[in-house]
């Protein structure tokens, strides 16, 4: 572990000597890239540091315990217990910080809600799902753009697709995908029963253009007229957007999207997810082996969360997690359920030594 730390160290101070060099401060790609990665680092070499210096201290203790004068022993021998409780402290937050990260962590995500069995009230729950994340990223001072909309009949929605743009989205967000179950007595139920609905969620990284190497001569790029349920624009004009990329014929499509120039982005952000999955199918399969294992797979079949709305309760059944607070949950505070999902990945990690 410490040469791990004393690794890092080493990596921040270099950092440190290229954030002064005027050929990386010239380049402004490069210095923020350097900026970035020079920031991530420095609460772990702050932590090396004093690491480094506990274990001197600790060391120097050690030895003080056989000093032929009684007192200093003693003095000594509390000391060096202050100490031990100290380092062991510092040895779990180091182990924490040294868990490697989900590559896609630091990503923007597209978001997908969709109202499932139970008619009008799932899609007013989609609709309650979609507030309740609009309110949480608020609060975390990312941004959000809708990119398609249906409204259900009575409210709510049938389908909402979103992107979410800030630092390290996908971390947070990325256990969301899957069925969450609402249990509430519906405005039209005149006889206050209880009925359980359904919506699902879909989290999908966003993968930007530089991440895949894309010959533009090698996409064929066809346009269409949109059809099925998709709003007041559907059939109208041809501003769906199908892309084929040659070499490996691989195609995506979207017509979700309120102009022709949306539908593209959309289409070539699939592109790109698909190509990159094409091109790194092991370390994909890896990965989705590992989140299964850590937080369930988020597989549309699998019910993770439920809502509960007559006992004011909230429970993730991936961690076995139950708050009787779902009305500050709704209201966006989902840093409680977040940070016990990331706590669960992280001691998965530790203990099976997943990367």
């Amino acid at each position: 572990m410490i040469d791990q730390l004393e690794a890092i160290y080493h990596r921040f101070k270099d950092l440190e000597v290229q954030l002064s060099d005027p050929e990386v401060i010239m380049d402004q790609d490069r210095f923020t890239k350097v900026n970035k990665e020079y920031g991530k680092l420095k609460p772990v070499a702050d932590t090396y540091l004093i690491y480094k210096d506990l274990t001197e201290n600790l060391q120097s203790a050690e030895a003080m315990r056989r000093d032929p004068d009684p007192e200093m022993r003693e003095m000594a021998q509390l000391e060096y217990e202050d100490l031990r409780e100290q380092k062991e402290a510092l040895d779990e937050k180091v182990k924490v910080m040294l868990i490697p990260k989900d590559p896609e962590d630091e990503r923007d995500i597209i978001m997908e809600i969709r109202s499932g069995t139970g008619g009008d009230e799932a899609a007013l729950f989609a609709g309650d799902l979609f507030d309740m994340y609009k309110r949480y990223v608020e609060s975390m001072g990312w941004k959000i753009e809708v990119i398609d909309e249906n409204e259900g009949t009575a409210g709510g929605y049938s389908k909402v697709v979103f992107e979410v743009h800030g630092d390290d989205v996908y971390s947070s967000l990325k256990f969301e995908s899957g069925v969450h179950r609402v249990q509430r007595v519906p405005k039209t139920e005149s006889q206050g029963r209880v009925h359980t609905s359904a919506a699902t969620v879909a989290v999908l990284a966003k993968v930007e253009e530089a991440d895949i190497n894309i010959n533009k001569a090698d996409l064929k790029i066809d346009t269409f007229r949109a059809s099925g349920a998709g709003g007041q624009h559907v059939n109208k004009t041809e501003s769906a957007i199908r892309i084929t990329h040659l070499p490996t014929g691989i195609v995506s499509e979207s017509q979700d999207g309120r102009s022709q120039h949306k539908n593209k982005e959309i289409a070539m952000a699939q592109l790109y997810r698909r190509i990159k999955d094409a091109q790194d199918t092991a370390a994909a399969n890896e990965l989705a082996s590992a989140r299964k294992s850590l937080v369930g797979s988020g597989d549309r079949s699998e019910k993770i969360r439920t809502y509960n709305y007559p006992q004011n309760r909230v429970t993730d059944h991936r961690i076995n997690l139950t708050l009787h607070s779902l009305d500050k949950v709704m209201g966006g505070n989902l840093e409680p359920v977040i940070e016990g999902l990331q706590m669960a990945e992280n001691a998965s990690k530790m203990k099976e030594g997943i990367g």
